[in-house]
């Protein structure tokens, strides 16, 4: 199943976790700056952005040899 943002745009609720601020998900997408605004556009309408700092938890394996 293939999530479409546009579709589910004002339907739902989307959790996303990323470790790259917004300013670096053009990278993600392949340098497409109208598609990466588009999609922020849609993301950020309407939302509450939580930003957690410290350490990964996941990681803390990987860090501590």
């Amino acid at each position: 199943m293939q999530l479409r943002i546009s579709k589910r745009y004002e339907q739902g609720s989307i959790i996303i976790t990323c470790n790259r601020a917004f300013k670096e998900w053009a990278q993600i997408f392949n340098n497409d700056s109208t598609l990466t605004s588009a999609l922020l556009d849609r993301l950020l309408h309407h939302t509450e952005t939580i930003v957690i700092e410290g350490k990964s938890y996941r990681m803390k394996e990987v860090i501590e040899k």
